[in-house]
């Protein structure tokens, strides 16, 4: 694709001459977006059909062809990964949700799905016509390179970071079509402050953290919780290699604890694929860019290659787990809450790392709204539910009763340790359970 002249349009141009009757076209992920273009291919609503969209996990308030074509005459809306607006399409009939480990995305692209036309969201270029990839590194190189039609949309907000060796780098000479303009401030993404039961899993899970640990944190509130708690301890040298980088991070960067010193690889540097906070975040990655290696997802989310490193602690919550130690991280019954990302990616990475632990955290139980107690610990997942990672990988469990090591347990010594980490109010039903049915 080298060689292209990267024709410098505007979005409305661009959208008329890149997109055609039946085209997939891709948004990307996370808190990278493709604003203008968006509003530009919403504006061709009618004069354009069939014209399906991918994208995922968007943190943004709307997705303009999704809310100017809500009959769908000419856009199709699909995720990789549902976010808090795309549940709110859900309930619309607005998003079709497309089932995927992160690792695999690339392979995906390269041999087995169709990509008409990348909408890729830059930063500014430099002096010689090179930007960064922003925010979200993705897999936006695999996609492009795999596309017919190529836009950059030049964002004045985006971090200028061009990554290690050009690992977050793009020319625009790789564009079919180039287009800038005025944007919003970039999205943020905050998390709400820590509960009690959060805090009481996030302290065991401390326990479990040594020095020179190289942390992938996953969004949520545990996580987030263990972030701050690493930042008031007395360990030393965390690493990261992870697929999202927050504002934990930074917070252990300001408390002195985030060195990256003891990595096997990407030595002193903290590696990501997305990032996702606040602005304080987004200018940290601006100042600093010598600091990290953000990397395309056959690179940050390669299970052999985190095995490289020791000490690998990954941390993501879920949403329910089976006595077997089966874990669901994604969907109440069969509506998609959210999408399973990188949390299998991780979990084998640090399963296979010398001295790794991978953890679910999760509540033992919580309040329905109308005052129920339910258990979060259930005998087998529930039909219709989905099985995000299975028992062969999920490796500890931490609740607010404590921490377990399932592997290399029989069936029932696993049930045995998920019962003691249940919540007291439901522990004799899973005995009994446990007695009856499981032999």
């Amino acid at each position: 694709m080298a060689g292209k002249a990267g024709r410098l349009v505007t979005p409305e141009q661009a959208a008329e001459l890149a997109v055609r009757d039946g085209d997939w076209v891709d948004y990307g992920f996370g808190a990278g977006f493709p604003e203008l273009m968006d509003k530009a291919l919403a504006a061709r609503k009618g004069k354009v059909k069939d014209v399906k969209i991918r994208g995922g996990l968007v943190i943004r308030p709307r997705i303009e062809v999704v809310e100017a074509d809500p009959e769908q005459e000419s856009f199709h809306y699909y995720s990789w990964h549902i976010g808090d607006y795309e549940r709110k399409l859900q309930t619309r009939g607005l998003v079709q949700f497309l089932p995927v480990m992160l690792r695999s995305l690339p392979v995906l692209y390269r041999q087995h799905i169709r990509v008409d036309v990348a909408f890729v969201p830059v930063s500014r270029p430099d002096e010689e016509g090179y930007c960064g990839l922003g925010i979200s590194n993705y897999c936006w190189r695999t996609i492009f390179e795999n596309a017919r039609t190529v836009v950059f949309e030049i964002n004045e907000h985006y971090p200028r970071l061009q990554g290690v060796d050009g690992s977050h780098r793009v020319h625009l000479s790789e564009a079919d079509y180039v287009v800038e303009g005025e944007h919003e401030p970039l999205p943020q993404r905050t998390y709400r402050a820590a509960s009690e039961t959060d805090r009481k899993i996030a302290e065991l899970v401390m326990g479990e953290i040594p020095d020179g640990a190289v942390l992938s944190l996953g969004v949520g509130g545990v996580p987030f919780t263990v972030a701050s708690m690493v930042a008031e301890s007395d360990l030393k040298d965390i690493g990261c290699h992870t697929g999202t980088i927050s504002d934990a991070f930074l917070m252990m960067h300001r408390a002195g604890k985030l060195t990256n010193a003891r990595k096997e690889f990407d030595t002193g540097l903290s590696t990501w694929n997305l990032a996702m906070g606040s602005q304080e975040l987004y200018d940290w990655l601006d100042a600093e860019p010598e600091l990290f290696h953000p990397g395309d997802l056959d690179y940050v989310h390669d299970p052999y290659r985190i095995a490289q490193m020791k000490n690998v602690i990954s941390i993501n919550g879920g949403v329910q787990l089976d006595l077997m130690g089966q874990e669901n991280g994604e969907t109440a019954g069969t509506r998609q809450l959210s999408g399973i990302g990188g949390q299998m990616d991780f979990l084998e990475g640090a399963y296979r790392s010398v001295g790794g632990k991978g953890f679910i955290c999760m509540n033992s139980s919580r309040v329905t709204k109308d005052g129920r107690r339910m258990s979060n610990i259930l005998p087998f997942i529930p039909g219709g539910s989905t099985v995000s990672a299975p028992r062969t990988m999920v490796q500890y469990v931490a609740t607010e009763y404590g921490v377990v090591k399932l592997s290399g347990l029989s069936v029932r010594e696993r049930a045995e340790a998920m019962i003691s980490v249940a919540h007291p109010d439901f522990r004799g039903e899973l005995e009994t359970y446990l007695r009856e049915k499981m032999h």
